[in-house]
């Protein structure tokens, strides 16, 4: 499954202003393909403990560890913050993250500079909304590049599942037609071969949260949703016009004064 054939390359940082490099490729699954045209939020978080156990970044002391990382595809830089002992990683704690198992020890991670990391833009076109083949489309770039549309515009309610929305043909595409396209309006070029730009589709929320999501990477439906690609995708939920915006603005005041965006997943 592309959610479990990725692959970090670290290495100490060659940057001054970095402690370790981040090197993300994504493995292809149905296709003899490695692509490093994007970076993983996900597997980012696993960097900078695997940096202190491999010993590449001094964390002798006990207590909260600050390992700066930069993300060789794009360029960016991200803070992880996390607890250790005896100079190594603490994993036992009771933070919980949906569609993720178990509990573990917290790890922060704060971004530097991601806007437009992959298309030198937070709106690669400079619209808040682009109509593609029809659809109303919110194109943004906030760590990942993202087509976020409302799953009304294409027919589904977006609760359905992962199975049932990779069942249906028609749908699939579409959307692979939205994201060739997009993926030539965000100055991505020939996108035809690679994972990005993912795409996500809207719809009002359901379990207590601002928005409800389905994101596709960019064939499979994400069984979660990525981190940079929930960053993005809350960016288009505060922009006034788009169709995320249009689903959350009803809701409460707390993401107007907050910048708070909670979102539905699949689990």
């Amino acid at each position: 499954h592309p959610l479990t054939s990725k692959v970090a390359v670290v290495a100490p940082s060659a940057s001054a202003d970095a402690d370790v490099d981040y090197l993300f490729l994504q493995v292809g699954t149905d296709e003899p393909l490695v692509s490093d045209r994007q970076n993983c939020g996900n597997l980012l978080a696993g960097v900078a403990p695997f940096a202190i156990e491999r010993g590449l970044v001094d964390a002798a002391a006990d207590g909260l560890v600050t390992v700066r990382i930069k993300m060789l595809n794009t360029g960016s830089i991200a803070t992880a913050r996390l607890e250790t002992q005896a100079g190594l990683p603490i994993y036992e704690g009771v933070t919980t993250i949906s569609g993720v198992p178990g509990a573990a020890a917290a790890i922060a991670l704060d971004f530097e500079d991601i806007a437009g990391s992959s298309t030198g833009a937070l709106l690669p076109t400079g619209n808040r909304v682009d109509d593609i083949h029809g659809v109303a489309s919110t194109l943004v770039d906030n760590g990942m590049p993202v087509v976020v549309m409302a799953a009304s515009a294409l027919g589904v309610s977006g609760y359905e599942t992962c199975a049932e929305l990779e069942q249906n043909a028609a749908l699939r595409t579409k959307l692979e037609a939205i994201r060739l396209e997009a993926g030539v309006r965000m100055g991505l070029g020939d996108v035809s071969q690679t994972t990005i730009p993912k795409l996500t589709i809207v719809s009002p929320p359901q379990s207590g949260g601002h928005l409800n999501t389905r994101t596709f990477i960019p064939h499979r439906c994400h069984d979660a949703i990525g981190v940079l690609g929930a960053v993005s995708v809350s960016t288009a939920a505060l922009l006034p016009g788009s169709p995320a915006y249009a689903l959350v603005d009803q809701l409460s005041n707390d993401v107007a004064t907050d910048s708070l965006v909670r979102l539905e997943h699949p689990t």
